[in-house]
C-alpha cells in the first residue's frame, strides 16, 4: 500500500438543491420565524468539506481504521443559489501522528464561496464503536 502523504487531495462536485439551502435548514428548525434565502447552507458546505477530506485519506488507512472529524475553521464567503453546481476540494496539509489537517475550499462557477481548515483524527473503528455503545442508554 502507498503511504499517506502531505499534498494528497480530491475534489467532488455537487448541485445545490432545495433541501440543502439555508431556507430548508432554517424552516426545519425554526418554522415560526422569518424565512431564510434559498442559498447553499453553511452546515451543508462544511459537511461536504468533511466528507471529501475523509475520502482523500480513506484509501491509505490500515484495516480497521477510520477518520473522525474534530474541528472546522471555515468561512462561507459568498452565496450560491439553488440549481448551481459547486466544487468542494480538500488537500491534506499536515500529518502529526493520528492528527490530519486539511485545507478545504468550495467554488461555484462564479467564485470561491468557502475556505478553511478541517482536522480529522485516525482512530481504531472497533474501539470507537465500543466507546459509542457504552454511551447508549
Amino acid at each position: 500500500m502507498v503511504e499517506m502523504r502531505v499534498g494528497l487531495s480530491d475534489e467532488r462536485q455537487y448541485t445545490v438543491t432545495d433541501d440543502i439551502t439555508a431556507a430548508a435548514v432554517f424552516v426545519h428548525n425554526y418554522p415560526e420565524t422569518v424565512r431564510m434565502p434559498a442559498v447553499w447552507a453553511t452546515p451543508d458546505m462544511i459537511s461536504k468539506m468533511e466528507v471529501v477530506a475523509a475520502g482523500v485519506v480513506a484509501p491509505y488507512l490500515a484495516p480497521g481504521q477510520i477518520t473522525v472529524g474534530a474541528r472546522n475553521e471555515v468561512s462561507h464567503l459568498a452565496a450560491t443559489p439553488t440549481g448551481m453546481a459547486v466544487r468542494v476540494r480538500a488537500t491534506l496539509t499536515a500529518i502529526e501522528g493520528r492528527k490530519l489537517t486539511f485545507a478545504v475550499e468550495a467554488y461555484d462557477p462564479k467564485e470561491k464561496v468557502g475556505d478553511g481548515i478541517h482536522i480529522r483524527y485516525i482512530v481504531d473503528r472497533e474501539r470507537f464503536e465500543s466507546q459509542l455503545a457504552e454511551k447508549r442508554p
